[in-house]
């Protein structure tokens, strides 16, 4: 498991076509991706099993027991995901999955 940030800090200022905003990169991708948003409730889990594809997810708000704001699990490694209070997650999953555009935490 390897460990990532996508905060303001670790992003780079965008001011092309009179921009302002940062833009924090997560990945890229040249085979097909799905991306999906989790909600998971109070008490919600996401059980325990193997990654399919590669595998990296995205703490938008909320907190669980994955530490740190992202997380990436390789293809067929043992993971779960929970929480007490309640969060919101984005999940990336490819056969190819390039996050050398993250900043690791």
């Amino acid at each position: 498991m390897r460990i990532f940030q996508f905060k303001q800090k670790s992003g780079k200022k965008i001011t092309k076509f009179d921009s302002n905003f940062v833009m924090s990169r997560i990945t890229q991708t040249k085979k097909a991706a799905h991306i999906g948003c989790m909600h998971l409730a109070e008490g919600g889990v996401i059980g325990y099993h193997q990654a399919v594809v590669p595998q990296l997810l995205l703490i938008v708000s909320g907190e669980g027991w994955v530490r740190g704001e992202a997380v990436l699990w390789d293809k067929h490694e043992w993971h779960e995901t929970k929480t007490e209070a309640g969060l919101m997650a984005i999940v990336i999953e490819s056969e190819e999955l390039d996050t050398s555009l993250m900043m690791p935490l």
